[in-house]
């Protein structure tokens, strides 16, 4: 029995799942943008609604992903969109592969993708939430379940229990915004949580004692009242400015915001008419980055996920993949270290890994040959650019964007390209020789950003690829409102647009 059979078997099942209805009507701009914000303010609290029972003294394993997964450690939606995007990576995967036979384009065959990645999100929900359990990393609280006469287990299952409810309730937050908002829930999720990281890598002045501050501001006034002058102009005084000082994070985070602007804002335009109304012109838009940064979500991830399952055998005692930091998910030898993603100079700079004055790991390292972490560089930046260029592939194949359906969507509104039959073929022709390449230039693009980002640093420590999410999610929220906008003046454009 293969798995499309299996599939059709249990398609009855998948449809019984609880799904947001899609409205039957034309959603003014003032609803959707109000759903946008309610949708948005609910997130915002429930990442503030800690689990009930929970020991403090539990490692949050998704701590060095937790700015693009938009979880809260400690909180009910501790998940974030982790099971949203590993169940979209292995649905992806199996029908780029052609294991699953899916034509997106068949509206019957995307409702069955979408009941079944529906399926897949509630499993990996609970494939996540209950390893953390079992694995000691998400321990109950002993001493709460001693004063309320219960056993340790019956904490353990309330809090797998609270998990799991907030990875449910995060599914059907990203439907209703998806549906009834404007764009996607994961996106806004995922720029909210990014953009808090940031304010508050900038202006957090409440630090540990005895540290310099966290926020690069109220850091950057305490050295220029600490220090003398003298020595922040040497040159161990400028590297410390720069780098300790968060100079450097500061001037990479802008760098990076402008060129990904810079990026979205390039694109082919492709010209097309009207064929029944003389003089009705537009462009079709194809974006040096297609594909948006969505792949790189997936890259990291799946990273993600190779990390965390080494860190279980690890406390198993299958040490053989590599050893992580006691009481944290940072890994210090092995593959899992060379797997594991650069975040800053103090990843891969032989003079600051090692240094104990300025990197708490650096006794894990101290006795690394140097050309274990350029390596662990260098195996970064091949999974970052080969994995965004073959995830920006699958997701322009699977999501609707590829040359085909994109002909066959401006076919139906009743456009062509002037000096060209009205034929979806000769439509897709025309394109194919665009996205194809735009989509793996733009993959690759975006994998180097990310690695430059991650080499130099950013502010609030999101990583590149939190930063590049947040710009592009938050420029391309810029345009999904203003075509909300027009499409209120022109009712007309909601067809080209598939709104009707």
């Amino acid at each position: 029995m293969d798995v499309n059979e299996v599939l059709r078997k249990l398609q009855p099942y998948f449809e019984r799942i609880p799904s947001v209805e899609r409205p039957k009507r034309h959603v003014p701009f003032k609803e959707k943008f109000a759903w946008t914000i309610c949708i948005l303010l609910l997130y915002f609290i429930l990442t503030n609604v800690p689990v009930f029972g929970l020991s403090p003294r539990s490692i949050d394993i998704f701590a060095q992903y937790r700015a693009f997964f938009a979880g809260a450690a400690g909180s009910i939606l501790a998940l974030g969109i982790g099971p949203i995007v590993t169940a979209s990576i292995i649905l992806q995967l199996l029908v780029g592969a052609g294991i699953i036979s899916l034509d997106l384009t068949n509206p019957e065959d995307r409702a069955t993708y979408e009941d079944v990645q529906r399926f897949l999100v509630f499993v990996m929900i609970a494939l996540e939430a209950a390893p953390q359990i079992l694995g000691g990393f998400l321990k109950p609280n002993v001493d709460l379940a001693n004063r309320l006469g219960v056993p340790v287990g019956l904490i353990s299952f309330l809090i797998f229990l609270q998990l799991f409810i907030g990875g449910v309730l995060i599914v059907y937050m990203d439907e209703v915004v998806s549906k009834w908002g404007i764009g996607s829930g994961v996106s806004l999720f995922i720029l909210a949580s990014i953009s808090q990281a940031i304010i508050i890598g900038l202006f957090n002045w409440v630090s540990p004692h005895g540290r310099l501050p966290p926020g690069v501001f109220p850091r950057l006034f305490y050295i220029f009242t600490h220090y003398p002058v003298s020595y922040l102009l040497s040159l161990n005084g400028l590297s410390f400015l720069f780098i300790d000082g968060g100079i450097l994070a500061l001037i990479t985070t802008i760098v990076i915001i402008l060129l990904v602007v810079f990026a979205e804002g390039t694109r082919v335009e492709i010209p097309l008419a009207h064929s029944l109304v003389r003089g009705a012109r537009g462009r079709f838009p194809i974006k040096l980055i297609y594909a948006s940064v969505l792949p790189m979500i997936f890259v990291r991830a799946l990273q993600a996920n190779i990390i965390i399952l080494g860190l279980i055998l690890y406390q198993h005692g299958i040490t053989f993949l590599g050893e992580y930091a006691p009481g944290t998910s940072k890994p210090i030898s092995g593959l899992m270290f060379l797997l594991s993603p650069v975040r800053s100079p103090y990843d891969w700079v032989p003079a600051l890994v090692k240094d104990p004055t300025r990197n708490p790991y650096a006794p894990y390292f101290a006795n690394m040959p140097d050309w274990m972490l350029l390596l662990h560089l260098l195996i970064d930046a091949t999974i970052l650019i080969v994995g965004g260029i073959l995830f920006a592939i699958f997701w322009v194949e699977t999501s609707g964007m590829d040359a085909k359906t994109v002909a066959q969507q401006i076919a139906k509104s009743g456009l062509q390209i002037p000096g060209f039959r009205k034929n979806p073929k000769i439509l897709e022709k025309v394109l194919s020789r665009y996205i194809p390449k735009v989509t793996v230039i733009g993959g690759a693009a975006i994998g180097l950003l990310t690695l430059i980002a991650n080499m130099l640093g950013t502010v609030g420590k999101v990583s590149g690829t939190g930063l590049l999410l947040a710009v592009s999610i938050a420029y391309n929220f810029y345009e999904d409102l203003t075509r909300e906008q027009l499409t209120e003046m022109h009712p007309m454009l909601r067809k080209f647009l598939g709104e009707e």
